[in-house]
């Protein structure tokens, strides 16, 4: 039995906690928060109550599979789980909408048909088939299975992109902007694509081919709600590390890892105090690992990735029957929208002027966002039936490229996100009571993620570019949990980090994943 410490009580790292306390090891969590879940968090104001996190769940075979290996109780006997059909609402720049049904393939295609036009679903289908060839591809290797040394393969895009006679004659990379250019024909679509590449904060002009797998494993797999909200499964994996004997100490920052002998032998917190162990697991962003523990952080260091600029909506009157839980409101002007989320260079975040954006020469109040809109149907978000709970959020720049501590800049793109979400809330300024934001700087604040940078999912192909450091580290006894470490950000691919860190300290470094 080993003495294991585990840095952070985000999921990725609560996931491994619980697998290891049940192989028989004794794990403490050091959290410097006051809380668990890190960025699965929740606002509760005046009987509303709103995610801070994540809204929706995809992939929950993910957590299915944690709370069966680490207890009795099954995930669905733990919370309260429900498919969101349909799965989301569409309102485009042009005015189209469409309403997508959940894990149902001809009702897509149907659905783009009546939309768009005759012809939409089928180009739209047979894109999301090539892309299943990427999830056959990849989902071993880049999902279950730890970071191979060699990962030349892993650097080359599996997407089967089409090459039509005329087109592409010169040689260049296949990103999800070139695909969605060449196999879909329609601006609309286009837009459907590159929105589920701009949730996770990825780029579309430069994000690989592959990137296809994200909406693929939404159409199949479904998205899921939890009763409650998001938090309650942070909660529910909370108490299920409890029941496993996991310690948890909140408020307790560490300061530095402690070697002996080459390996990891322990940590010493911000206080001073010294707390010895034969293992350590770090959950915790590039620049917090570099500060305490220099020898295992990635050199060079990853641009920071975007973050998330979130309103959450009190609204009085009651939630109309037949609502749509998500909707996604199109920018009109994408162009404007990806430079200034993105900039037109790599260059990491901060070292920018405030307010600006980094090659774009303009600043946030120069464009309307894509904006997500999320409408529970849940008593437990809201004081009664005769109000609603709305959350609406965008991709944006992190911190350091925008001042987002600036009140007037937060305030203004706030008030221009709430323009943009009228499309799907009808009457919206006429029924608001209050609104709250959180911006990039507030997640910088309250997780240390420099610029509050919210990291994406691993993905094949760029050369490697999309991958995250692996879960071993070049410090023996020391491995890496959580979105900023393989196999990346986002609910499901945190809660995968933590089966592979289990698997490595558990079965040696031989283990090789999922059989």
């Amino acid at each position: 039995m080993a003495r294991i410490v585990v840095i952070g009580a985000g999921m990725g790292a609560m996931a491994a906690a619980a697998r290891l306390a049940v192989a028989g090891h004794r794990v403490a969590v050091y959290e410097r928060a006051a809380t668990h879940g890190g960025g699965v968090g929740r606002l509760d104001r005046d009987g509303f109550v709103f995610d801070t996190g994540p809204g929706l769940v995809h992939l929950p075979a993910v957590y299915r599979d944690l709370f069966v290996k680490t207890g009795k109780e099954p995930l669905e006997r733990c919370v309260g789980l429900s498919q969101v059909d349909p799965a989301s609402r569409h309102v485009f720049a042009d005015g189209t909408d469409v309403s997508l049904p959940n894990a149902s393939r001809a009702g897509v295609v149907q659905a783009l048909d009546d939309a768009i036009g005759p012809g939409a679903g089928e180009r739209w289908s047979d894109l999301v088939n090539r892309a299943r060839e990427v999830w056959d591809a990849t989902r071993r290797p880049l999902l279950e299975e730890p970071l191979r040394e060699d990962r030349t393969a892993l650097g080359e895009d599996p997407y089967p992109a089409v090459r039509k006679r005329g087109l592409f004659r010169r040689r260049g990379p296949v990103t999800l902007a070139s695909v969605a250019e060449r196999e879909l024909g329609d601006a609309r679509l286009a837009a459907l694509l590159e929105s589920h590449a701009l949730a996770y904060g990825l780029d579309p002009r430069r994000a690989p081919g592959s990137a296809t797998v994200l909406p693929y494993m939404e159409q199949t797999f479904g998205s899921w709600y939890v009763s409650g909200g998001v938090r309650a499964l942070a909660d529910a994996l909370y108490e299920r590390c409890r029941a496993r004997k996991v310690e948890f100490h909140f408020g307790s920052e560490v300061a530095r890892l402690l070697e002996k002998d080459g390996r990891a032998a322990g940590v010493e917190l911000a206080d001073g105090s010294v707390v010895e162990a034969d293992l350590v697991v770090a959950g915790v962003a590039p620049g917090q690992l570099a500060r305490i523990a220099p020898g295992a952080a990635a050199t060079p260091r990853s641009p920071v990735p975007p973050g998330r600029f979130t309103v959450f909506l009190a609204l009085r009157g009651a939630r109309p029957e037949g609502v749509v839980h998500r909707t996604v409101v199109h920018t009109g002007d994408r162009a404007a929208e990806l430079a200034a989320v993105f900039g037109d260079d790599d260059r990491p975040a901060g070292g920018h002027g405030a307010g600006s954006v980094s090659g774009s020469g303009s600043g946030p109040a120069d464009y309307r966002p894509t904006v997500t809109v999320l409408r529970p149907d849940d008593p437990a978000t809201r004081p009664d039936d005769g109000h609603e709970a709305v959350t609406l959020s965008a991709t944006v720049a992190p911190h350091g490229r925008v001042d987002w501590t600036d009140g007037p800049i937060a305030d203004g793109f706030a008030d221009r996100m709430i323009d943009a979400a009228a499309a799907a809330v009808p009457g919206l300024r006429e029924r608001l009571l209050w609104w709250e934001v959180r911006t990039p700087a507030d997640t910088e604040a309250a997780l240390g993620a420099e610029g509050g940078g919210v990291p994406a999912p691993v993905l094949a192909g760029a050369d490697g570019r999309f991958l995250r450091p692996g879960n071993a580290t070049a410090v023996p006894g020391l491995h890496l949990a959580g979105g900023f470490a393989h196999p990346g950000g986002g609910l499901a691919h945190a809660g995968m980090s933590g089966a592979l860190v289990a698997g490595l300290i558990v079965s040696g470094a031989d283990w090789r994943g999922s059989q």
